[in-house]
């Protein structure tokens, strides 16, 4: 269907927005600068709409009055913006960090959640609750408190070699709220429910949670030995399947020896892409000061690629003496590389993680913060 073109209208709303646009227009164009910066919008009634950046402000704002057609993006906003506002900043990447910021703070209606890498990357969640699991998503939607292992390439690979692990240890994959029911709770609530609900139970893959078949803190040492494995401290599912894979082999069961092969390479691929990431989450730390397009020059304390402070970059002996003591207090304290991303972290380690992808010639602006007093990130 294709879609139409921009007709005049003449109803209320309508001259009214086209009256607010025609008088923002006017401000930009009389006003705005090309310069990194950060822009929001507002509705009439004082709600912010939306939140953009640009490394050319003007230019990028200029676009939005450019729509040629009602459901072209700068068209909607624009049909619901009554004020425009913005502001610049050092660079591109100030920008970026600011975006994420205010997103964050106002969760505009129009933006588009997780619009970076969220949608080509892959997490694995805790998914805490009466028995513990795992889950493959794409970004940490609403959760602002839970703990993320990631980001992965191939959602999809993660998630078999998640299966293979679930399936080695007998953790359940079914959903979060579907109801436990322990040994232990048989006192308080009767004898629990013995029905062949649950496949993967009966064919022995699952250690049975929901239908009473095992402990809550049998579960939990299970659920704590995947994550153990997952972090490279054990190798006890991999252990397991070798000796099965060797025991098929001996029986002369090469098919099931091939199978039981199969799952531990999937196995031994998901804990190298773990150790792949604490490599690359632990090569993001360091003090990045880029050239400042508009003000001064502005340094970014970054440790296991999250943004842990921005200062003014030094400039006297006096200030780089003071700064180096606010950046060797950031990297003192001693951080566990387990590959674990608080909720309210992902966004950003993603930004940090892209930006010097994209970019890979900005670590020439970057310098590693090791003076002799200072402790090194674990």
């Amino acid at each position: 269907m294709s879609r139409r073109k921009l007709r005049p209208s003449f109803s209320p709303s309508a001259v009214e927005a086209e009256a607010r646009a025609a008088e923002m227009l006017a401000r930009v164009k009389g006003e705005a600068r090309d310069l990194p910066g950060v822009y929001q919008m507002r509705a009439a009634d004082g709600e912010i709409i939306y939140v953009g950046k640009s490394k050319k402000l003007r230019t990028r704002l200029l676009s939005y009055f450019r729509a040629e057609y009602p459901a072209d993006k700068g068209a909607r906003i624009l049909r619901e913006a009554a004020e425009l506002h913005w502001e610049y900043v050092p660079t591109e990447f100030a920008s970026l960090l600011e975006e994420l910021k205010r997103i964050k703070r106002y969760r505009p209606r129009l933006n588009v959640a997780g619009k970076r890498d969220a949608r080509h990357m892959a997490f694995i969640r805790v998914a805490r609750g009466d028995a513990a699991l795992f889950r493959v998503v794409r970004s940490s939607g609403n959760d602002e408190t839970g703990i993320f292992y990631g980001p992965f390439h191939g959602a999809v690979q993660i998630e078999e070699a998640l299966r293979e692990l679930n399936d080695a240890l007998g953790l359940r994959d079914c959903a979060l709220d579907f109801p436990m029911h322990f040994p232990e709770q048989s006192d308080l609530f009767g004898a629990s429910p013995r029905t062949p609900g649950c496949i993967r139970h009966e064919i022995g893959k699952c250690l049975g949670p929901c239908v009473g078949a095992v402990r809550r803190d049998e579960y939990h040492e299970r659920f704590v030995l995947a994550q153990a494995f997952l972090e490279g401290a054990n190798d006890v599912p991999v252990t397991a399947l070798k000796r099965l894979m060797d025991e098929a082999s001996g029986r002369l069961e090469f098919e099931r020896a091939a199978t039981l092969r199969d799952k531990i390479e999937r196995l031994e691929s998901l804990r190298a892409q773990f150790a792949r990431l604490r490599f690359a989450v632990e090569s993001l730390s360091f003090v990045y000061t880029p050239r400042a397009v508009h003000g001064d020059d502005v340094s970014y304390v970054i440790r296991r690629g999250r943004v842990r402070a921005i200062e003014p970059a030094p400039r006297t002996a006096e200030q780089r003496r003071a700064f180096d003591g606010r950046v060797a207090g950031i990297f003192a304290p001693m951080e566990r590389t387990e590959g674990t991303v608080p909720s309210h972290e992902i966004d950003e380690l993603l930004l940090v993680s892209s930006w010097f992808t994209r970019f890979p010639k900005e670590f020439e602006q970057t310098s590693a913060f090791a003076p002799s007093n200072a402790t090194r990130a674990v």
